[in-house]
């Protein structure tokens, strides 16, 4: 094996990129600010090339300058980057390592879902190992208003959103607990954003619990749903909202997080 160059070595590096990917990359949760003189010391460069390395990247968004403080601090260029990078990973295969451990955790069968208008729209589903297994297959569209993970999308909705979009709609019922009409729809989306999931037993289908909870991505927008779903009478509403409830969020979270989402509150 041929003796690989380093970047002092490679003469098709350009220094000058380098060098303002390596201010770029001395920002950290602990450095979010610096000035010319700590950006220089960084990255071992003299005062006035980091003047011209920190000029172009302010100049191109990169770096937000503070004449106050005379302080630099990442500009919103940064972000759409990192954006775009999130945005570019499929959505299924980030999300399905987590589904995975969350079904052979729970031993319930487990599912991946968008809102597409008024249904959800089922994009991965990992059936239980035990006999007993989710009949929905994936591209299945159900309603989201009767549906744990289309409850936790329509929640995501501001209100104004929400009303608009189930402007004239006739709402079926579906389960003894499902909403028929637009206040109750609403007063349901409260209380699922309040909760942080959503959970039912026999709500869209018979026989059958549910517990949903939000993904979001790095700009904190709700961007999909995961749910565990088993038959009724393997569970109960005390654990269906309590342990199993905790369990699904975490997955969210951790789902969320491989997102780019960074936590806190979010739609």
């Amino acid at each position: 094996m041929g003796k690989q160059n380093t970047p002092s070595e490679d003469r098709y590096l350009v220094p000058g990129l380098a060098r303002g990917l390596e201010v770029l990359r001395a920002f950290t949760p602990e450095r979010r600010r610096m000035t010319l003189t700590e950006m220089g010391a960084a990255v071992g460069v003299t005062r006035s090339a980091i003047f011209r390395i920190a000029y172009t990247l302010e100049q191109l968004g990169f770096l937000a300058h503070d004449p106050r403080t005379r302080t630099y601090t990442l500009g919103p260029q940064v972000l759409r980057l990192g954006y775009g990078y999130l945005a570019s990973r499929d959505l299924v295969e980030v999300a399905l390592p987590q589904l995975e451990a969350l079904r052979d955790r729970s031993g319930w069968s487990a599912h991946l879902g968008v809102l597409e208008g008024r249904e959800v729209v089922y994009l991965a589903r990992l059936p239980t190992r035990r006999s007993l297994s989710s009949v929905v297959q994936v591209g299945t569209r159900l309603p989201a208003h009767a549906t744990t993970m289309g409850r936790v999308l329509l929640a995501a909705l501001p209100p104004d959103d929400l009303r608009a979009l189930y402007a004239g709609a006739d709402l079926a019922p579906h389960g003894p607990n499902t909403p028929t009409n637009l206040a109750a729809l609403l007063a349901q989306a409260e209380r699922d954003r309040a909760a942080g999931f959503a959970a039912h037993i026999a709500g869209f289908e018979a026989g059958v619990a549910s517990v949903a909870a939000p993904l979001r991505d790095v700009s904190g927008a709700t961007v999909a749903a995961i749910n565990l779903s088993t038959v009724a009478l393997l569970t109960s509403e005390e654990e269906l909202r309590g342990p199993l409830a905790a369990e699904v969020t975490a997955a969210a979270a951790r789902i969320s997080l491989a997102l780019g989402h960074a936590g806190g509150t979010a739609s």
